[in-house]
């Protein structure tokens, strides 16, 4: 049995990751911060930043070159790819810090409208581009880039595994008003997200079943899990480069054992989480039935070994490292907030042991 991938799903990756690094430089990861200065004075989107036109271009091509609709069956427009296809293209979104809600629209809402019809009609929009998705979980009441995101979709659980729901919100939030946004952005630590609180909300009937809904679930934190491993690589990326070209002493940091020794943590990290997110695609592209538990793994060791890489790598760049004009900022705060979203890695442990009866 191979469970490496194989040179098509490769040659997609690569294609993706050569289209973001062209598309989606630190300076357009920037230019969706917001302008001006928060309530404490600080200026959010300080450094290089891109035309807004950017920002919206990268979207624009994703789904021109396909990857939105790779979870969505053909016969809706997709590609009909499976977990293993779409888990190393949500990687490189991570390292990219796509800032646009891939994992909510291509990976969440997408295939869930694709496996249990899609009554609103909206499925072609999403996958065109046109239409941004964003979804819910575990009782949350922040909606990421709720400025753009005009169909909503919640997922929460009551009891066990067997009381997942996926219901449609139509209240709670002005979709599409884009003043209501801007007076209504949450105070966030990655203000590029842009997120809205969700006031009190009503739901359309849900969509599909508890195990739909599961999936999507599982979809979600999956996705995410793939993201922080990209944004650890990119952080461990930048802090090499860094520790190579800044000089103390007369000689480069990165000579020195004890960065060394961060830097060692935080590959190695990296490295056990990777297959373990690479494994849980694999359990859910096959339907195996320890899917949930093989994703919580994922999802629990990737937000540890991001958070890892956040600590480690500001350690590396010293003081340079929490100065907004430096590119390092853009992708530690994005890997803090997804850490925790999609549920934490506590949640996810008690997930597991509840998988195991232990």
């Amino acid at each position: 049995m191979r469970f490496a991938f194989t040179d098509d799903q490769i040659a997609f990756r690569d294609a993706v990751k050569d289209l973001l690094s062209k598309e989606c430089p630190p300076e357009v990861v920037r230019a969706a911060w917001p302008d001006g200065t928060d309530d404490h004075g600080a200026r959010k989107g300080e450094g290089a930043r891109a035309d807004a036109d950017r920002v919206a271009k990268v979207w624009s091509d994703l789904a021109e070159m396909g990857v939105l609709g790779v979870a969505v069956a053909e016969d809706h427009g997709g590609l009909g790819m499976a977990e293993t296809d779409w888990v190393l293209l949500a990687e490189e979104t991570g390292y990219a810090a796509l800032p646009h809600p891939f994992v909510e629209t291509a990976c969440v809402v997408a295939p869930l409208l694709s496996e249990t019809g899609d009554g609103d009609g909206v499925l072609g929009e999403l996958v065109d581009g046109t239409r941004q998705a964003g979804a819910v979980s575990l009782n949350g009441s922040l909606v990421a880039w709720g400025d753009a995101v005009t169909y909503l979709v919640a997922l929460d659980r009551r009891g066990g595994e067997d009381g997942w729901s996926a219901r449609r919100i139509t209240g709670g939030v002005a979709l599409g008003d884009d003043e209501h946004h801007r007076r209504h952005l949450a105070d966030a630590l990655d203000a590029g997200r842009h997120l809205v609180q969700l006031g009190a909300w009503k739901a359309d009937a849900t969509l599909g079943d508890t195990d739909a809904a599961r999936r999507a679930f599982d979809r979600g934190a999956l996705g995410t899990a793939a993201q922080l491993v990209g944004l650890g690589r990119r952080m461990l990326d930048l802090t090499v480069e860094y520790a190579a070209e800044r000089r103390q002493f007369g000689v480069p940091i990165g000579t020195q054992q004890a960065v060394k020794h961060h830097l060692a943590n935080v590959a190695m990290g990296l490295r056990f989480a990777a297959p373990a997110v690479y494994a849980a695609a694999w359990s859910m592209a096959t339907g195996s039935p320890n899917a949930s538990r093989d994703v919580s793994a994922a999802k629990s060791l990737a937000s540890d070994a991001a958070r890892t890489a956040v600590r480690n790598t500001l350690q590396c760049h010293g003081a340079i490292g929490y100065t907004v004009e430096y590119d390092l900022h853009l992708y530690l705060k994005r890997a803090e907030a997804l850490s925790r979203a999609w549920g934490n890695a506590a949640w996810h442990r008690r997930r597991v042991g509840d998988a195991l009866d232990i």
